[in-house]
């Protein structure tokens, strides 16, 4: 199964620096089927670009967590076994959570397909959402549209080969 795991720059330099992305329970997005019930759609590129998408918020909700860490969204692409991959039935279709999953750790980077990084033009809209993003998690409909910008701008593909030089630039 292909997993989204939302990190940093800094996230990321870490798992380059140790391997792995995580060494517990890691919350990733996924195709699940909640997902699809709400997406509505049976094209599986389709489905895998709204769990990318989920993921890119909540790597939102890590850099606005972190005031230390570059402002640019970062998702890694992984696979893993099926069975390596839960997602909790009892949410049921809850808007937060669609495409949610736990990855029982450690997630080598290894198993990384891709990597998914915000261009550094991107870099004022991402700060101006982090910034605004507990409002825009209040109903603060002006909030959400400076969320949505962030959101406009498409995170770029980087093989995983790419990764020395992507953690050598978030300096």
């Amino acid at each position: 199964m292909r997993v989204y795991v939302p990190l940093t720059l800094s996230g990321l330099a870490e798992a380059h620096r140790t391997g792995q992305l995580e060494t517990g329970q890691l919350v990733a997005y996924a195709v699940t089927p909640a997902l699809r019930e709400w997406y509505l759609s049976d094209d599986v590129e389709e489905l895998e670009y709204a769990a990318l998408n989920r993921a890119a918020l909540a790597s939102l909700r890590l850099v606005a967590a972190d005031a230390g860490v570059p402002r640019r969204r970062v998702v890694v692409a992984a696979d893993v076994p099926d069975g390596g991959v839960s997602a909790d039935p009892g949410r049921g279709p809850d808007p937060a959570t669609l495409g949610e999953v736990r990855v029982a750790g450690p997630l080598p980077l290894a198993k990384a397909a891709s990597v998914h990084v915000d261009s550094a033009d991107a870099e004022a809209d991402v700060t101006a959402a982090a910034d605004a993003l507990a409002a825009a998690d209040g109903g603060d409909d002006d909030a959400r549209f400076v969320v949505d910008g962030a959101e406009d701008h498409e995170l770029l593909w980087y093989a995983t080969q790419e990764i020395p030089a992507l953690v050598e630039e978030r300096g």
